[in-house]
């Protein structure tokens, strides 16, 4: 299991500020962190620790399997937001 950031983040970087293993992307002073319209949980690395969740002043923060239907897209969103990262990264190599 891993957790998933939906559409209502409103980018505040409590969740990043307390993230135990760095997964939550993009972070402030990063090129795309202007640009992104929220922040986004990098699966692979994801410990399940719940921090997030709790930091996060929006309740924008859930467990894959809790994700309210209304907020499905965001499963598929936060799988291509890495799927882009890893493959501009391993073009920039």
């Amino acid at each position: 299991m891993t957790y998933v950031i939906t559409g209502s983040c409103i980018k505040d970087d409590s969740c990043i500020e307390v993230c135990p293993v760095d997964c939550i992307h993009p972070k402030p002073g990063a090129p795309d962190f202007e640009t992104a319209e929220q922040l986004y949980i990098d699966p692979a690395v994801c410990i399940d620790c719940d921090a997030c969740v709790e930091a996060c002043p929006v309740d924008a923060i859930f467990a894959e399997f809790e994700v309210p239907e209304k907020f499905a897209y965001a499963l598929e969103l936060n799988a291509d937001f890495f799927a882009e990262l890893s493959t501009a990264e391993r073009t920039a190599a």
